[in-house]
């Protein structure tokens, strides 16, 4: 580790956090110092404070993100701590439940607490073996604060184990059980695994035991430092692990390919939060799914991942200033691509680095990619001047998503001229259907940008404008609504402004849960760190015909 790192940066902001945590703000240094000791090579003191200089402004939510688990929101498991079994319904003699076939009993086992689904045994004779029988559902929160009956579970139950979430220990005998428990899960035939790290300083190693699970279908690991795979057998892999999502998990690149390489039906990859630098190389037949969050990604080089069809790289934080860069081969199912940064990130295809005014070729062209989401400083020269050239390499995106960052920084004269001559942009003109605009606050690079887009879309058929934040009164959106109202449509698409709010945005909580569901209709729901509105009811305004629909349907014109 290097002696010479700078001090943690301290605020207000970020000594109110810790105190908030039970930290002493005095101690910063001290503190990521012991946490970091046991990281051998990792030199987490310099990461931690270049991370915190570079987001002083939002320090307090990134340091609650990095190192408070409480915030983090973990999926949910199959047995509910609320469900409860009634054998007799109100007013009826008649036992029905245990009537039941023993699958089907099974099953309604499974989704009990576990301490409650053990105890039918005592019911009666017909459900004397319906809880050993049936495969085990271990969620430890349903036992807390007693760690040592997890222990009791997993000795009396024979098996298999259909999943088990341990996430709720702060003790110190948990990492003193934990390796039992691992090798008696992999025994057993573990699928679902969800495990999480409750103490700090996160310096914990987790046990290698799990390398050989087998069985494991979903993975989930939260705070903890990956084993070295250094030295393991070959003959190490998960062959039937489809589902892997890793959060603030320090592990290095070699670790990472490990993994990859051996898991060869993993279907979805999911990285938050890792601080420590990583390549991610992409030769996969079956991964389809990857979302990278808040971490250190080097370089992300999809090789050969022929089932690809979403990508999503968010919350990009390179310590330096540098970039990362994004080389995209053979995917020719990738649709889904997002959040390219001009600022943060560089592409490279067929050895060709994508720049302001490069000519695009077939070669430096994903034609596959049809929803395209963006991070764009419009107050930024050197990111607008990216802007084409990055549209360029996606031909036939139908669906662009765009979120426009706050920045202290102008754009001089990129004005509309500057959208001309940058000649035509295929995607605009021939194939794009629909335009969010996130955070829109109607400076001039802004409007020179939409009045561009209006001017060249031939085929759209629907544009939302959200506005940012900061306009809560109609008088302030009056004079945005002449302007986006007044320009120039090559299309007749329909316009709407969807206004944003400034109420409390609760917190920063990164889901497990939700991180790695990619079935709702919009898969960047979840992944943009600008800021969204909360608000459940948000004012819309119809450009075509301006007025504002109200909360009981009739209309406010606006003169």
């Amino acid at each position: 580790m290097d002696s010479r790192a700078s001090p943690v940066p301290m605020n207000s902001a970020i000594a109110a956090e810790f105190r908030r945590l039970g930290l002493d703000p005095d101690d910063a240094e001290g503190l990521f110092r012991r946490a970091a000791a046991s990281f051998v090579d990792i030199p987490v003191m310099a990461v931690v404070t270049d991370f915190l200089n570079n987001h002083l402004n939002d320090s307090a939510s990134l340091l609650s993100r990095l190192f408070f688990p409480p915030n983090y929101d973990f999926p949910t498991p199959p047995a509910s701590p609320a469900a409860r079994l009634f054998a007799l319904p109100p007013n009826d003699a008649v036992d029905r439940v245990s009537r039941l076939p023993d699958a089907l009993l099974g099953d309604i086992v499974s989704r009990l607490p576990v301490k409650d689904a053990a105890r039918t045994a005592a019911l009666s004779r017909r459900w004397r073996g319906v809880w050993r029988s049936a495969p085990l559902v271990l969620v430890d929160a349903d036992l807390f604060p007693a760690t040592s009956a997890v222990s009791t579970v997993l000795a009396t139950h024979p098996g298999p184990v259909s999943c088990a979430h341990l996430t709720s220990s702060y003790t110190v005998e948990f990492h003193d059980l934990l390796p039992c428990w691992l090798q008696l899960l992999a025994d057993k035939g573990i699928q679902d695994l969800v495990l999480v790290n409750r103490r700090w300083p996160l310096d914990s190693a987790l046990p290698a035991t799990f390398l050989g699970m087998a069985t494991l279908t979903r993975l989930y690991l939260g705070l903890w430092k990956f084993p070295s795979t250094v030295g393991l057998p070959r003959r190490t892999c998960f062959p039937n692990l489809r589902e892997l999502e890793l959060c603030n998990v320090i592990m290095g690149s070699r670790d990472l390919d490990f993994i990859l390489d051996r898991s060869p039906v993993l279907e979805i990859l999911c990285i938050h939060g890792n601080l420590v630098k990583f390549r991610l190389r992409l030769v996969s037949q079956s991964i389809r799914k990857v979302a990278l969050t808040g971490s250190f990604v080097e370089e992300i080089f999809v090789v050969d991942a022929p089932c690809l069809d979403l990508l999503i790289h968010s919350e990009v934080w390179i310590p330096g200033g540098s970039c990362s860069k994004i080389k995209i081969g053979h995917a020719p199912k990738l649709r889904y691509l997002g959040f390219l940064h001009p600022r943060n990130h560089v592409l490279e295809f067929s050895n060709t680095i994508i720049k302001a005014r490069t000519r695009v070729s077939p070669s430096t062209m994903v034609p596959s990619v049809t929803v395209l989401a963006m991070h764009v400083r419009f107050g930024v020269r050197n990111d607008l001047k990216m802007m084409p050239s990055f549209l360029r390499c996606f031909p036939n995106v139908e669906d662009l998503r765009i979120w426009s960052m706050k920045t202290d920084q102008s754009a001089g004269k990129l004005n509309l001229k500057f959208w001309h001559e940058s000649g035509t942009i295929e995607c605009i003109q021939s194939h794009i259907k629909r335009l969010d605009f996130h955070g829109f606050r109607g400076g001039q690079s802004e409007l020179a940008f939409l009045k561009f887009f209006f001017e060249s879309a031939l085929v759209l058929e629907e544009a939302v404008i959200h506005l940012d934040a900061g306009f809560t009164l109609l008088e302030e959106i009056d004079s945005k609504l002449e302007i986006l109202g007044s320009m120039k449509r090559a299309s007749k698409a329909s316009l709407v402004v969807a206004t944003g709010c400034s109420g409390p945005q609760g917190g920063y909580t990164r889901s497990f849960k939700r991180g790695s569901d990619f079935s709702v209709r919009d898969p960047f729901a979840h992944y943009s760190d600008a800021p969204v509105c909360t608000c459940k009811t948000p004012l819309e305004i119809c450009i075509l015909c301006l007025k504002i629909p109200s909360s009981s349907g009739s209309a406010i014109m606006i003169s």
